[in-house]
């Protein structure tokens, strides 16, 4: 894909049903300059926030100002949503003052904003070609470097990113 949010990116579908579906990008962490700078511009406990969760990750362009939890399903407190045996998100502020107390999920990504598609849109999407669908592993999703994430999930189909161009034409 050649839109800037989602060029490389590894999507986590939370939720897909007829209305749609919802999504987090989890291979995408701010930088701290940017980090701070969003924070101040939308949070009080900038500084709170930080010390509680050291690397917060960019989920997807829609309402970025609410955090996300994408966490083990072993963890749950008010507001959270199972999404399979191994995950679970959660968006109540219960879950930072939790993993604050080291009475959290052991496993997490916290994340602003999350990817959206509108009913029949992502189908569309896969049919064109644009996504790579495949399962994941709590593994994968918490341990794995997110610069390798792409390039290992690209690499379980045999695909060599290296010969991988950004640019399209027509033929």
């Amino acid at each position: 894909m050649q839109d800037p949010y989602f060029a490389q990116a590894v999507v986590f579908i939370c939720e897909h049903t007829r209305d749609g579906a919802m999504g987090l990008i989890i291979n995408r962490p701010f930088h701290e300059p940017d980090l701070k700078k969003l924070f101040t511009e939308l949070y009080d406990d900038t500084q709170d926030i930080l010390k509680i969760v050291p690397k917060v990750y960019f989920g997807g362009p829609v309402l970025l100002e609410r955090g996300i939890v994408l966490h083990s399903a072993s963890h749950s407190t008010t507001g959270t949503i199972k999404i399979s045996e191994d995950f679970a998100i959660t968006s109540h502020k219960t879950i930072l003052e939790n993993i604050n107390r080291d009475a959290g999920p052991q496993q997490y990504k916290l994340m602003l904003g999350h990817a959206g598609w509108t009913a029949n849109q992502l189908e569309r999407e896969i049919e064109n070609g644009d996504w790579l669908l495949q399962s994941t592993t709590p593994d994968f999703v918490f341990n794995m470097p997110e610069e390798m994430m792409w390039k290992h999930a690209a690499g379980m189909f045999g695909i060599d990113t290296s010969q991988i161009s950004g640019v399209g034409g027509r033929a």
